[in-house]
């Protein structure tokens, strides 16, 4: 599903909001998890270190992010949003609001809220799976 919906969620962000998916995608998760670390933003977006990272860095330098020396970790720097980021924030909420009521529309709100469990079941079992250390 991920795939059928990128290339309508990418148009969407380039129209709408004037970003690319990843920006777009990365503008998000920090509007909402503020202050993040690339790797926080990474995990967050659903994205590796360097798409991140390269997002990341085309957000700052569109002057919608800001990047900090992270005061705890000397190495790392911390992302934030500036007030235009907080304007094109808004706007990718809006997409994103969009995209999720076009997709998910087709479906009566008792379902809608048993698929989301479903998704948080399956997301939990994942996250699971990945913090056991399994012999191959």
């Amino acid at each position: 599903m991920h795939k059928l919906t990128d290339l309508g969620s990418q148009r969407a962000y380039a129209a709408d909001a004037g970003l690319s998916l990843s920006d777009g995608r990365c503008l998000a998760a920090i509007g909402a998890f503020a202050p993040l670390s690339v790797n926080d933003l990474a995990h967050k977006a659903n994205l590796n270190k360097g798409q991140a990272s390269r997002a990341a860095q085309s957000l700052v330098e569109q002057g919608l992010v800001r990047k900090a020396d992270n005061a705890s970790d000397g190495r790392g720097v911390v992302l934030t949003l500036t007030p235009a980021g907080r304007q094109a924030w808004r706007r990718a909420m809006r997409v994103i609001g969009q995209r999720n009521e076009a997709i998910f529309g087709c479906l009566p709100a008792a379902e809608q809220a048993q698929l989301s469990q479903l998704f948080d079941r399956l997301i939990q079992q994942a996250q699971m799976l990945n913090t056991v250390s399994t012999p191959v």
